[in-house]
């Protein structure tokens, strides 16, 4: 499917010598993996939403009364 933005992508690349339309199409490629693992990782986030919310109250419940117990870093 050709849209209007592949259409522009398209003539400026035409206008570049080949060289420098490989070095874009490689910079193109790192763009769009980094775009994919945002998408993958705000897709995570958002349905891990609800189980962080009920791990933080949880861990509220417990500091409040008294049975959590401060963790250093080397404990995790």
């Amino acid at each position: 499917m050709t849209t209007a933005a592949i259409t522009t992508i398209t003539k400026m690349m035409e206008l570049l010598p080949e060289p420098t339309q490989d070095q874009v199409v490689e910079h193109l490629r790192d763009y769009i993996a980094e775009m994919k693992d945002e998408a993958r990782w705000d897709m995570t986030f958002k349905s891990s939403q609800e189980q962080l919310v009920k791990a933080a109250r949880r861990a509220k419940q417990e500091i409040t009364a008294g049975r959590a117990e401060p963790m250093s870093y080397n404990q995790l």
